[in-house]
């Protein structure tokens, strides 16, 4: 008998190995998100913090404002640059708004400590009774 020659066979077989592209592509895009995102989950403005032995851990809330003072004496409040004349109308504005906040200061550990001073000082006048320091916990 002969063979028939008509359609060839459309089954084909089932290859068993693993595509590894699409996996690599998300393991990318996962790093990358990774890369934008994890700077971005610090507070305020970056500045080189004062280092402690023993800094006890103060409750984050969103009940909670950051406020950064920078080697320069520039002072943030979280992200936004406020001017020295303007600190003192924006943290009683801020106060107003709601009295309940917690207030937290990083300042540069360069910085003299008159200006921290005359930050709590405003603070203070501002109405915020719960005011601290932000410090990082000193290798040995």
């Amino acid at each position: 008998m002969l063979p028939k020659r008509g359609k060839p066979d459309l089954v084909k077989e089932v290859r068993g190995d693993i595509n590894v592209t699409p996996l690599v592509d998300v393991c990318l895009v996962l790093l990358i998100i990774f890369m934008v995102v994890t700077p971005m989950l610090q507070k305020g403005v970056g500045v080189a913090l004062p280092e402690t032995l023993k800094p006890e851990q103060m409750p984050e809330g969103k009940n909670q404002v950051t406020m950064a003072v920078q080697k320069d004496g520039r002072v943030f409040l979280e992200q936004n640059w406020i001017p020295d004349e303007n600190l003192k109308a924006t943290l009683a504005d801020l106060h107003s708004q709601n009295p309940d906040k917690n207030v937290v200061i990083k300042a540069d550990k360069t910085l003299q400590y008159r200006k921290v001073r005359a930050v709590m000082q405003l603070l203070n006048e501002a109405g915020f009774g719960k005011v601290g320091l932000v410090t990082e916990k000193k290798h040995t």
